[in-house]
């Protein structure tokens, strides 16, 4: 029972007070480096199939985990989807989004460490512990939803992770619906809290630099210059007008 106080009732604090506190120490203290680092000048080819594959699904994977962890089932049944409906699409959609996502970070890590020596020589360390992390994480993820919950019949996740991250939220953590949850959720939730915790100190600060003004920006109008209007030349043996 230690812990499970520890992981799930203390940790998950701690790493939300780095991934705060850490976020500020780099925007005051390093706001030069608050960048992609991006290498995109040394490789192209892999990153642009890499890179929107790891984005997007991404993108869909947080929105199913948002929407299946905050929104209680009582609250999907009040408005006609049933336990059913909800499982078939959170499998459908979480696979096909995971699958995308792991073809992503897949490119990418191969990229990064394989195909182009170069790469691994501006690749620094926060770079590798945080592509282990993300790895850790898609994996548990990735077997959790195959694993367990397509093919031995599941895990009733939303009445016990669920129910513990909402009462983290109102500082009261629900150790008990903790205790029972099979150990690769439990690998997935550390490696998640533990990425939280080191990203202030990785490339991954980008998120929250992304250009939203550039929606609102006023149009940029380019101007195409006056050509001057074309002087006739004398045809040839036709002497000067005076």
């Amino acid at each position: 029972m230690w812990l499970v106080t520890v992981l799930f009732g203390i940790y998950p604090y701690i790493a939300l007070a780095v991934f705060i506190v850490g976020h500020v120490w780099r925007w005051k203290y390093d706001q030069f480096g608050w960048t992609t680092r991006t290498s995109e000048l040394m490789e192209k080819r892999w990153l642009a199939w890499g890179s929107p594959l790891f984005h997007f699904g991404l993108l869909f994977v947080l929105a199913g985990h948002l929407m299946g962890l905050l929104i209680p089932a009582s609250a999907m049944r009040v408005v006609g989807v049933t336990d059913e409906m909800y499982h078939v699409f959170a499998l459908g959609a979480g696979i096909l989004a995971g699958m995308v996502l792991v073809a992503g970070i897949v490119i990418l890590i191969l990229r990064r460490f394989v195909t182009k020596s170069r790469l691994r020589l501006v690749t620094r360390r926060a770079d590798v512990v945080m592509y282990v992390l993300v790895a850790i994480v898609i994996a548990g993820g990735m077997s959790s939803t195959i694993g367990i919950n397509l093919i031995t019949g599941g895990f009733d996740y939303r009445s016990t992770i669920s129910v513990w991250v909402r009462s983290l939220i109102t500082f009261q953590p629900n150790l008990s619906v903790m205790t029972a949850i099979p150990w690769i959720y439990e690998l997935h939730l550390t490696a998640a809290m533990t990425l939280f915790a080191v990203w202030p100190f990785t490339r991954l600060v980008h998120l929250w630099s992304i250009p939203l003004g550039y929606l609102t920006r006023p149009p940029i109008v380019y101007h195409t210059p006056a050509r001057k209007p074309a002087t006739s030349r004398p045809e040839a043996g036709t002497p000067p007008q005076r």
